[in-house]
């Protein structure tokens, strides 16, 4: 069984821990997601035979949007390392309709779990490849002569031309790793992908399967490659990509990857109130979404998929489902389907002090954001503590006023009061430091949260 490492070092509250960097509040949800990822590693640690037999606690996130559901999830897949795929339930159709199969979630994550397991495969061979991509480097920049058959007259004459060739090639690898030679053009042999346009038409769910055309037809169509005459810094590029795919054993790393998915891999699909049942709703349409439902069924509980990399069991897939259930409820689900979603929590809805705590608190905050987008202009962007605090209130009221969209509405309220700074020419207006204060705030956003209909459109 293979694990992520960091899964291994992370208790349950160092888990929120890390996961309060980025959210603000939603503790309960935090707590939940962190004691399912904890579970996994405490399954690896027991006996086989029981192993087997514990299943994931998959996880029902009831909220609002914009509350952190997505980014509970997002966040949680980074710090275990585990392929996370998000899918909308509102997507899928039932079977025999036009739509996306449900089974394309695995096989969407498969792909994007081989595609991990293949970069990291390549940053543990990067130094290895780069040593690999200098001597080839060495050897278009002095191309190795044709063996010469020694006579014992022609001994020492060929000795002498070995012994001053490997001087200049040593002085080359010298010249090589100072850098002193990256402005040198060589010339390499870059392949060029060219395939046949071929229109391939197939029964529904078939173009999920991820057929790749470039396997099928490369070997017919032979590796074409063309000269291109590069300075060394891009050609020690290319080579290194080129030495990185050799030391790589790619089937190695396809099963490793079908096995993390199978252990570690996370589904959150959003949006799954769309998919239940409602009371006022035709007949026609329940019953639609009751067919998504039981094909969602079976990947949940635990099925095979079969992928382009092999058959995958998504019997230990963890999957999160959240939804905002304003006009329905987790129990007009079909009872099979919630059966398999024993963990449900509902997040809150955001506050005008957690407005202000998401602005100031998270690594990734809001204001970092727009004060390093105007740092790269060379404009010092500065709020002080009044200004944050009416922003925070404005977007509360906006929310409670118009539709409520959580933190979402940070951006639009920000967006629009920086709209003027954001469009000014830092060269031509000297401009170098902004200082929004409580006043500028409710100038900028006066008119506009008056004005109901007018936020409606703006904010």
């Amino acid at each position: 069984m293979i694990m992520p490492e960091k899964e291994n070092n992370l208790t349950p509250r160092q888990i929120v821990a890390e996961l309060d960097k980025y959210i603000i509040g939603q503790d309960k949800a935090k707590k939940m997601v962190a004691i399912a990822l904890r579970n996994r590693w405490r399954r690896k640690m027991i006996a086989e035979d029981m192993r087997k037999e514990i299943m994931p606690n998959n996880i029902i996130m009831i909220g609002p949007t914009g509350v952190g559901k997505t980014e509970i999830a997002r966040r949680l897949a980074g710090l275990a390392e585990a392929p996370f795929i998000k899918v909308e339930a509102s997507k899928f159709t039932e079977v025999g309709y036009v739509g996306r199969d449900v089974e394309s979630i695995i096989r969407d994550l498969v792909d994007l779990a081989v595609n991990m397991m293949k970069e990291k495969r390549t940053r543990e061979v990067q130094e290895k490849a780069l040593e690999q991509a200098n001597e080839r480097l060495l050897d278009l920049l002095l191309p190795p002569q044709p063996m010469i058959v020694k006579t014992d007259d022609s001994a020492e004459s060929v000795n002498k031309t070995e012994e001053r060739r490997a001087k200049t090639r040593n002085k080359l690898a010298e010249q090589l790793a100072s850098g002193h030679l990256e402005e040198r053009f060589v010339e390499v042999d870059v392949p060029v992908e060219r395939f046949p346009m071929i229109e391939v038409f197939t029964p529904q769910g078939m173009e999920e399967m991820g057929v790749n055309l470039q396997e099928m037809f490369g070997g017919a169509f032979g590796s074409r490659t063309k000269k291109r005459k590069v300075k060394i810094s891009e050609a020690r590029i290319i080579l290194q990509q080129e030495e990185s795919r050799k030391l790589i054993d790619v089937d190695n790393a396809v099963k490793e990857a079908l096995a993390v998915v199978e252990e570690t891999g996370i589904v959150f699909i959003d949006e799954i109130d769309k998919i239940a049942g409602r009371g006022n709703q035709s007949e026609t349409i329940d019953v639609s979404r009751e067919g998504v439902q039981r094909d969602i069924l079976p990947i949940v509980e635990g099925s095979n998929v079969m992928t382009k990399y092999g058959m995958v069991k998504s019997d230990h897939i963890l999957f999160i489902a959240a939804g905002a259930f304003h006009s329905s409820k987790p129990s007009d689900l079909i009872p099979e389907l919630q059966g398999r979603f024993p963990i449900r929590v509902e997040l809150d809805s955001l506050t005008e002090n957690d407005f202000y705590r998401i602005l100031t608190e998270p690594k990734n905050a809001l204001l970092k954001q727009y004060q390093a987008l105007l740092g790269a202009d060379g404009i010092q962007l500065l709020f002080t503590e009044g200004s944050i605090r009416e922003i925070a209130s404005s977007a509360a009221l906006v929310n409670t006023k118009t539709e409520n969209i959580g933190a979402r509405r940070l951006h639009t309220i920000l967006s629009t009061l920086l709209e003027n700074i954001l469009f000014e020419d830092p060269h031509h207006g000297g401009l170098k430091k902004v200082r929004i204060t409580k006043e500028m705030v409710k100038k900028e956003l006066k008119d506009i949260i008056g004005d109901e209909d007018l936020s409606r459109y703006i904010l």
